[in-house]
């Protein structure tokens, strides 16, 4: 069997095109597709950093977001940098465009430098030196 897969998310934002240009700005992300709807809305759009892309839809439906319970929501995106200053970088950027602090950058108890901040609809985004499915060396 061949691995092939990749992975990938999807959002629902009540202002799509605010979200995507929010995006682009606070964390440096490409839009690489944007398909309009009939409403002022975004249909379809695909967005990218480096190896990471999702898609990014107009929420029409009022999907419910979590709540958080304690700091976080539990869940969200992670994006792995490879050093500590693209953390601090991306955090700073971030926070300049209105994130909402979660987590400061800061060394977690098992070993990956990462920070965690809120966008304005209220998705969380990790940003962190620690990759996924990578054997870690601490």
């Amino acid at each position: 069997m061949t691995n092939t897969a990749t992975f990938h998310a999807y959002f629902g934002y009540r202002d799509a095109p605010g979200a995507l240009r929010w995006l682009e700005k606070a964390f440096g992300f490409e839009t690489t597709m944007e398909v309009p709807d009939d409403k002022g809305g975004i249909m379809h759009s695909e967005m990218r950093y480096g190896g990471v892309a999702f898609t990014l839809f107009t929420d029409e439906e009022g999907y419910d977001r979590p709540a958080r319970k304690g700091e976080t929501v539990g869940h969200g995106m992670y994006i792995a940098f490879d050093t500590q200053d693209e953390v601090d970088a991306v955090f700073t950027k971030a926070t300049a465009a209105g994130a909402e602090v979660v987590w400061k950058p800061e060394l977690s108890k098992w070993g990956n430098y990462r920070c965690r901040v809120a966008d304005p609809e209220g998705y969380e985004w990790t940003f962190g030196t620690h990759r996924p499915g990578q054997p870690a060396a601490w």
